[in-house]
């Protein structure tokens, strides 16, 4: 059996015993919390090295106001866990070839025309309510410590009733791209269904929905994201992902003094 066939068994067998477990309705420890988080960004997140086209719509009025393509490299690093990724403007032209860096949880942003890179933080907005820590590959897990809360049903994305674990996550460093997450994950497939994203002030900044599974690399994934502000819920982005696909991303692409020499291959 293959390792990533043997990690989908150990996560089935994980989910059952959760589930077993609810059937008591007995809370979770915080450590099946966190099960439930990593088991969710399995769902989310390929686990070898990967190519993914990111396409970013915003609308105002159900008025598509703007839009950003990138193609987006990420791999894991092997001592944190947490993704490293490379990230290229395609379109629109103006914004052509432009680079943005995640490593660890340092974040960069490289103009070719200009040869200068420049520090960002993961809460600047890239488009419309995507925010560069929304649209870079993350594990939940590192970033986040997950409570239980309840078991709720809830409508999804497409307005289909999910029953679903309530977690409440709490940053583990202050330089993660939220004080603190609202998620909930469907009971038995882990898949991430809906998340609230808060300021520190307690202010509701986003709600996300997750939609459109269809498999990709190896099991069914998410392909849109659709992100509501927390204020103005007329104010819609929604990320779309296509053209998955496994590839080497080479460790040199994700140093920030490679970035002037990097070129697509």
């Amino acid at each position: 059996m293959t390792p990533a066939r043997l990690m989908r068994a150990a996560f089935a067998a994980l989910l059952a015993g959760l589930a077993a477990a609810q059937a008591t309705a007995a809370p979770l420890a915080a450590a099946e919390a966190q099960a439930l988080l990593e088991a969710s960004d399995a769902v989310r997140n390929p686990p070898r090295p990967f190519s993914v086209t990111v396409t970013l719509l915003e609308y105002r009025q159900s008025k598509q106001t703007d839009s950003n393509t990138l193609s987006v490299y990420s791999k894991a690093d092997a001592a944190s866990g947490q993704y490293r990724s490379l990230l290229r403007f395609l379109a629109p032209q103006r914004d052509a070839n432009k680079l943005m860096l995640k490593n660890g949880n340092d974040l960069w942003f490289f103009d070719p025309a200009s040869q200068a890179s420049i520090r960002l933080s993961p809460q600047q907005r890239l488009l419309g309510q995507a925010s560069n820590g929304d649209v870079v590959t993350v594990n939940m897990a590192r970033d986040y410590r997950a409570q239980w809360q309840a078991e709720e049903d809830v409508a999804d994305g497409e307005r289909v009733q999910r029953h679903c674990h309530k977690l409440a996550l709490a940053a583990a460093s202050p330089d993660v791209t939220y004080h603190h997450v609202e998620m909930w994950t469907e009971a038995g497939t882990a898949r991430p269904v809906k998340a609230r994203f808060f300021a520190e002030s307690g202010q509701l900044l986003k709600t996300a929905y997750y939609r459109k599974f269809q498999p990709q690399l190896g099991r069914e994934r998410p392909t849109e994201v659709v992100i509501i502000d927390g204020l103005d819920p007329s104010w819609v982005t929604v990320m779309r992902y296509s053209d998955f696909a496994l590839r080497d991303v080479p460790d040199a692409w994700l140093q920030r003094d490679y970035l002037p020499r990097f070129k697509p291959e």
